[in-house]
């Protein structure tokens, strides 16, 4: 692991990050890229990032729990990189393309319509959980790192699954 880091350093990039993240996000959904191919191609892909953060997150609890130190940060550096990379890919996607309805009707319609609210709010939610519980790590303090990290792991899982499902239930619905 890196060089014990000092914790307090980072509550300010945490704090602007955790405001920033969410509000660039939304100001980008409402700009489309004028004259642009829309990059329909990546839903797919960055669904499927979802899926391999979901299943790295639960590898990483499993070889923490096996004492493997560096293999699990090796797995959460990972877990962080793909969520980097999909809110890249998700943002562009927006920017180039029209949002897509969904389609269906009934239960399936408020199942749906829950699970990608939860989705959304708990995504905005684990932006400070993942940093802070990154930082305390850092900064060595593995006491507190497990404690945030009880709430944090859930909570990612949960968005990465549910990144998944609201993909293959809004799949039929999109215009190729």
């Amino acid at each position: 692991m890196a060089e014990t880091v000092d914790e307090t350093k980072y509550n300010k990039w945490i704090k602007i990050l955790s405001v920033a993240i969410p509000l660039v996000v939304a100001a980008l959904f409402g700009i489309k890229i004028p004259n642009v191919e829309p990059l329909s191609f990546l839903p797919p892909i960055y669904a499927t990032i979802n899926g391999i953060t979901a299943v790295l997150l639960v590898l990483a609890v499993i070889a923490i729990k096996n004492g493997k130190r560096v293999l699990h940060e090796r797995l959460m550096k990972a877990c962080i990189l793909l969520s980097i990379s999909f809110l890249v890919m998700y943002v562009a996607y927006h920017m180039t393309s029209d949002s897509t309805s969904y389609g269906g009707e009934g239960v399936m319609r408020y199942l749906y319509f829950f699970i990608l609210i939860s989705h959304i709010l708990l995504s905005i939610v684990i932006i400070p959980l993942v940093l802070i519980t990154y930082v305390r790590a850092l900064s060595k303090r593995f006491d507190k790192h497990r404690k945030i990290a009880k709430i944090t792991f859930p909570i990612w899982l949960y968005v990465a699954v549910t990144g998944v499902v609201v993909y293959l239930m809004i799949s039929p619905y999109y215009v190729h």
